[in-house]
This record gives C-alpha cells, structure tokens and sequence, in this order.
C-alpha cells in the first residue's frame, strides 16, 4: 500500500477537496479563504481547512475517509496542519470527541476570539458542540518524538 502524505493542497486543486468531500455524502465545503490540508494514498482520503480567524485559525472540515478511520489518519493530519500555524487553533467539536482532541493538545480552556464565540452560541442552539483550542507552545509533539 502506498504511504499516506500529508501536505497544503495547492489552490489549483481546491476543487478535488469538495469533491472528496461529496464522494462520501458529506456537507463539509473547502472555503476559499482557508489554507487546504489533505492526506493523500494517491487520492485524498482526509483533508481539512484552517480558516484565519483575529490572530489565529479556525480548524474546519475535518473528515477522513470511512475506510480509513481509527488507523491514526485524522491526528496525523491535524497534527502536521496544526504544526505550521503561527498563533492558536480553535476548533468546535462534539463533547464525544474531547478525548481525541486533547490527545493532540488542545483544552476546553479556551479564550475564543469574539467571531467564533458568537458562532458558537448560535451553533449550540441546535446540537451539543464545544469548543477547544491550542496555542504553538501546548501542541502535542509527534508520538514518535515524545518522550518515553
């Protein structure tokens, strides 16, 4: 099987994000004013959008490939994204996956810009959602590089 890539997705090619995205009946968009991750085994099989956001990004769509869930492609991608943001990252999330996100050093102990707070008020009207976030220094290291 062919390694799996981790990588920007280059503008030229946004389109195959929301193609990934229908392929899999999923009503995430890739939105133009983000930067694009994917993970690639030839054809996008995950991919993510970090949106700017005050001085830091908003990390949206993450979503991977049915097929491929629970084999550590969705921390990976959100680890290696994550990892070239100068600033925080926030994200909303059900309280389900709190767990998996803290596990890639982010914490309910976040001061959230006043845009994304709005949002998320208006998100909890109508599902449980919280919100999480990180800053450079807190981020998670690499499972390979952590101490033992």
């Amino acid at each position: 099987m062919t390694a799996i890539v981790y990588a920007p997705l280059e503008a030229p090619l946004w389109p195959l994000m929301n193609k990934f995205y229908r392929s899999h009946q999923s009503s995430m968009k890739a939105v133009k004013d983000a930067q694009l991750w994917v993970a690639r085994q030839e054809e996008i099989i995950a991919g993510l959008c970090l949106r700017p956001v005050a001085h830091g990004y908003w990390l949206t769509g993450l979503f991977v490939a049915p097929a491929l869930r629970g084999q550590g492609v969705a921390g990976e991608l959100v680890r290696g994204a994550a990892a070239t943001c100068e600033g925080p990252v926030w994200l909303f999330c059900d309280p389900e996956l709190q767990g998996f996100y803290e596990h890639l050093g982010f914490s309910l102990d976040v001061d959230l810009p006043h845009a994304l707070h709005e949002r998320l008020v208006r998100y909890q009207r109508n599902k449980a959602m919280i919100a999480l976030g990180t800053t450079p220094s807190c981020r998670a290291p690499d499972p390979g590089t952590a101490p033992q």
